[in-house]
């Protein structure tokens, strides 16, 4: 469904990517692991047609990326077979109440009940009793669950998330979890928290510090290999306190 190959880029001459391959089947799911800075945002933006790399390719279905998008009925396929969840949800929210926000996709692109297709997917992310609030009302987590229900309302068949859970409570981290694991959609989600991706997908991409893929394999073989966690900046070492005992050793939080 989706193969990046030999992707760079780079941001006013700050490399971002460098020479990035990997391939993503139909319904298969993926985290992208990497510290702030390792160049997942650019990755993600890439493979949704929102910033032409400086080199290397994007395919969707078979197809470049740069030559679909040129063809108008092609394009408009594409935005409704993709869906980009941003890391700041305000991006992507316009409307003035939640309904709204949520039955926009679904009426742009003439599907049948958009307003029961929007109330159907309120419920599911648990925001069905803010229909009428305004998004600009509501607290950062609320507008992260409006706005991924703006995307999951157009049933695409790839799901890019940018930090999917950052702001969420943990019952509503807990939920998002149970429904994108069972989404029948292919999944890439940035994240650097390792527990949640590990929950999230079998399959780990691995960007490190020099913006290169440091691993693509099995999600449970990320999270005991510590020397590569290291390199990727995805551990850290602080002194620790049980009782009268002091020590340092690396490990990771689970945060956002």
């Amino acid at each position: 469904m989706l193969r990046i190959e030999r992707l760079s880029h780079a941001h006013a001459g700050r490399p971002a990517l460098r020479d990035v391959t990997f391939s993503l089947a139909p319904g298969e799911h993926a985290v992208l692991l990497g510290c702030n800075g390792s160049g997942k945002t650019t990755l993600l933006r890439a493979a949704a047609g929102l910033l032409a790399p400086d080199g290397g390719t994007v395919r969707y279905g078979g197809v470049v990326l740069a030559d679909g998008l040129a063809d108008r009925a092609w394009r408009r396929r594409f935005r409704r077979e993709v869906g980009l969840l941003t890391q700041d949800p305000d991006a992507l929210l316009f409307n003035p109440t939640v309904g709204e926000e949520i039955a926009f996709g679904p009426r742009q692109f003439g599907l049948d009940a958009p307003e029961e297709r929007a109330r159907r997917w309120a419920e599911r992310l648990g925001v069905a009793p803010l229909w009428d609030c305004s998004p600009a009302a509501l607290s950062d987590g609320e507008r992260k669950r409006v706005a991924l229900a703006a995307v999951l309302v157009l049933e695409p068949r790839l799901l890019l998330l940018d930090e999917p859970f950052a702001g969420l409570d943990p019952r509503s981290t807990g939920r998002l979890v149970d429904l994108l694991r069972d989404h029948p959609a292919a999944l890439l989600a940035a994240t650097h928290n390792l527990g949640l991706g590990a929950e999230l997908a079998d399959r780990a991409l691995v960007l490190g510090e020099d913006h290169t893929l440091l691993f693509d394999g099995p999600t449970p073989d990320v999270l005991a290999d510590l020397p590569l966690l290291q390199r990727a900046n995805l551990v850290h070492r602080h002194r620790h306190r049980h009782g009268e005992l002091e020590h340092r050793h690396d490990h990771y939080h689970d945060w956002e």
